[in-house]
């Protein structure tokens, strides 16, 4: 009876053995099925994102024209600045050459500065600097006269206004009428932009300064008269909006000049109303009528 009952404690110690590795062989079968699967995902993974960093890194900036981004511009619009640098156009990201693109930029004579930064894998970033014009003057261009500004810097420039779409509109830009007109002014073109004389700079940056302040004093004044003198210098000669006198200055213009010029302007007007011309050279007013070779005041 002892016998049987070992006996039969046995087999069941067999048979639940026999289950447990059973189901410990399904788990290991079951665990290496998911780590198969895992690297083949990987694997799929890998591989798409090869085939990805290929096209991100190489087909894109290899092939693809690059998407130029313009900042800066106010009196150009983006259809000119991108025929400016049309030559480029044509090239990939890769091949696009900041540096050449900014000489193209450069040649047109309204644009002082270009900032050119690329940005992977296909982007242009393009900052123009426009210049800033101080005066204006007239240049004959085909038996017409075309208006000229000019910058700081003394660089003779005409823009496209940014409002201009159509081919058949000028293409100068709108000319800012608080300029003050400068005529007489040679023109140097030896350094392959029009420019005026290095001498000429001095004036420039007084006018520039003038502007600068509250009150509009060339409001009062429709031209700026250069007169070349012996020995390379120069004389300013003032025509005022209102009245028939020019006004002799020497080459200094300043605020104090230029109050001095209004009050003197309207003491003599009210004295002799045929004044042809007031000279203030030489720190005292004087004039000459149109029925006489000089008086003074």
């Amino acid at each position: 009876m002892s016998d049987f009952v070992f006996q039969s404690f046995g087999k069941g110690i067999k048979k639940d053995v026999g289950v447990k590795g059973e189901a410990k062989s399904k788990s290991k079968t079951a665990s290496g099925n998911r780590i198969r699967a895992l690297k083949w995902f990987v694997a799929v993974f890998a591989f798409i994102f090869a085939i990805e960093a290929v096209v991100y890194l190489i087909i894109i900036p290899s092939l693809q024209k690059p998407t130029i981004i313009w900042s800066g511009e106010r009196n150009y619009n983006v259809v000119d600045l991108s025929k400016a640098i049309s030559p480029m156009l044509n090239k990939s990201w890769a091949k696009f050459d900041e540096i050449e693109a900014a000489e193209y930029l450069l040649d047109v004579s309204g644009i002082e500065d270009a900032q050119i930064v690329k940005r992977f894998p296909d982007k242009v970033y393009i900052n123009i600097v426009e210049r800033e014009p101080v005066a204006m003057t007239f240049l004959s261009e085909g038996g017409k006269s075309v208006p000229i500004q000019i910058d700081k810097n003394g660089v003779l420039f005409t823009i496209r206004s940014a409002q201009s779409r159509s081919e058949s509109e000028s293409s100068s830009g709108k000319i800012d009428v608080s300029l003050p007109l400068i005529t007489g002014l040679p023109v140097d073109v030896s350094s392959g932009k029009m420019q005026i004389p290095s001498k000429y700079r001095g004036l420039l940056e007084q006018i520039a300064a003038i502007r600068n302040l509250s009150q509009n004093y060339f409001a009062a004044i429709s031209e700026i008269h250069i007169v070349t003198k012996e020995y390379g210098n120069y004389e300013l000669v003032l025509y005022p909006v209102r009245g028939r006198a020019r006004i002799l200055i020497g080459r200094q213009i300043t605020e104090e000049a230029l109050q001095y010029m209004m009050v003197a302007l309207d003491v003599v007007n009210s004295l002799d109303p045929n004044v042809a011309e007031i000279d203030l050279r030489y720190g005292s007013v004087a004039c000459r009528t149109r029925r006489s070779t000089g008086d003074s005041f």
